[in-house]
């Protein structure tokens, strides 16, 4: 090497990390998870920069609370369809008898059924033999509105094939489709019916026990004239009660209250509409959150429909917004043959236009 030259260049290392050694295995994950932590401190912090704060943690604890609440909704949209496709529809008949147009955003009419149908230890006077429409209700659903109209179960019909009587023989003779053709005559003013929601006495407790119960004030007691399947009638002092799912059907099924004998199919159907309108109130509570999985995957399966879904979910959606609202329940004008009601044709017109808007 002559002074004053450059020398060789360095030679060009390679750098190999070695493995774990057998020390660093036998330490406890507490130490491995602390020099994990330690390193990825070291990395995210710059020269300078402050501790992270108590703000910080706030700020991630409520992201990760949002991400769980997006992920608790998307569960029970799942649920929700699911239980939908997969529980049992209308016969084809019933489909067949359903005007089309109208949607569930801008405007479609539903038909409510709720059949008679009981289990087979019923002791209630007319359980026996084909079931009939127990409650009939129309809905004028769209976003953000819905008008209810209730129809008694007793109103004077004429029932195509089957003479004049009580219009809830309809469903007993035809099922939904005879029922949708019976009552759209009986209204006429142009009513079309949409899409038909039969309710399921056997699984309507089980939605209302997933909501957690409803509650209901009574300014006056009632006592049911008939038996239940216990063999016991059904009581209810006057105030405030919280009824679970079993209790808040047999209420809506009283046929005779013991504690007012003038009443008549009017007050039934308003116990019924009371029913459905605490729902709501109980739905749109904020702890009924916490149980959103259950009630999404019950709500479907108390019902039957033509109804998809998507048409089934916006229902319930508009149900929801469309305020609680009052349901205008047809007044008889006087008793007919075999003690069904006279329902006027001025009664009719002035129902369907509140029903439709006009």
């Amino acid at each position: 090497m002559t002074d004053g030259a450059p020398g060789p260049p360095p030679p060009d290392y390679k750098v190999y990390k070695s493995r774990p050694g057998l020390l660093d295995r036998m330490r406890s994950p507490g130490e491995a998870w602390d020099r994990l932590r330690r390193n990825r401190q070291l990395k995210r912090r710059l020269p300078g920069q402050p501790q992270r704060g108590r703000a910080f943690w706030i700020k991630r604890g409520i992201k990760y609370v949002l991400l769980a609440a997006v992920a608790w909704v998307v569960l029970s949209v799942v649920l929700f369809f699911i239980s939908a496709q997969t529980n049992s529809g209308l016969p084809r008949s019933a489909e067949d008898s359903l005007s089309s147009g109208g949607n569930l955003l801008s405007g479609s009419t539903v038909l409510v059924l709720g059949s008679d149908a009981r289990p087979p230890n019923e002791h209630e006077p007319g359980a026996a033999g084909p079931s009939r429409s127990d409650s009939i209700m129309l809905l004028h659903a769209a976003f953000g509105s819905v008008r209810r109209l209730s129809i008694p179960r007793d109103s004077y019909a004429a029932i195509p094939g089957h003479g004049s009587q009580k219009i809830n023989a309809a469903y007993a003779f035809g099922g939904a489709g005879l029922a949708v053709r019976t009552i759209e005559n009986f209204l006429g003013g142009g009513v079309r019916i949409n899409h038909v929601v039969e309710v399921s006495f056997q699984d309507f407790p089980n939605l209302i026990n997933s909501l957690g119960g409803i509650t209901i004030n009574l300014k006056r007691c009632v006592v049911s004239g008939n038996v239940f399947e216990n063999g016991d009638r059904f009581r209810l002092h006057k105030g405030t009660h919280h009824l679970n799912g079993k209790e808040a059907l047999e209420f809506s099924r009283i046929r005779e209250n013991r504690c007012a004998p003038n009443e008549t199919d009017i007050q039934r159907a308003e116990r019924q509409q009371l029913v459905l309108q605490r729902m709501r109130a109980q739905a749109l509570k904020p702890t009924t959150f916490f149980r959103l999985p259950w009630v999404a995957w019950d709500a479907p399966r108390a019902v039957r429909t033509d109804m998809g879904g998507m048409s089934l979910g916006t229902l319930f959606t508009d149900l929801i917004t469309g305020g609680s609202g009052s349901t205008h329940v047809l007044k008889p004008s006087g008793i007919g043959p075999g003690t069904s009601l006279i329902i006027s044709p001025a009664e009719r017109q002035a129902a369907v236009r509140q029903l439709l808007g006009r």
